[in-house]
């Protein structure tokens, strides 16, 4: 690992934790304490693709329920930041095409 650099064997598990907290609190740290409990809850129940349900399913091995006010929550937040799966994954595949365009270019370039 140290021919690479790399000094510390350190993995977190709490990334997607902290983009929501970046995106909804934004610069402004003193409202931290108030969306912290959203943000837990909407990681906890947030569909996972590479795993196929969300973590409470996981360890629970039942779906999670919640009540209104929460439901109200979490499709505000989803309509304030506009996400449509299909518009997300065409642009994540637009992305990996450039990516692969990239690598090649590079590649040749290189010959």
């Amino acid at each position: 690992m140290s021919k690479y650099g790399v000094t510390d064997r350190l993995a977190t598990a709490y990334r997607g934790l902290k983009r929501i907290l970046e995106r909804t609190i934004g610069e402004n740290r003193a409202s931290l304490s108030e969306k912290l409990d959203d943000a837990l809850c909407a990681c906890r129940t947030a569909y996972k693709t590479p795993i196929g349900c969300t973590p409470y399913k996981l360890v629970y091995v039942k779906s999670c329920h919640l009540p209104i006010e929460l439901e109200h929550k979490a499709y505000w937040a989803l309509k304030h930041v506009n996400f449509d799966l299909k518009i997300a994954s065409d642009h994540w595949k637009l992305q990996l095409n450039e990516l692969n365009e990239f690598r090649d270019q590079t590649a040749f370039s290189m010959l």
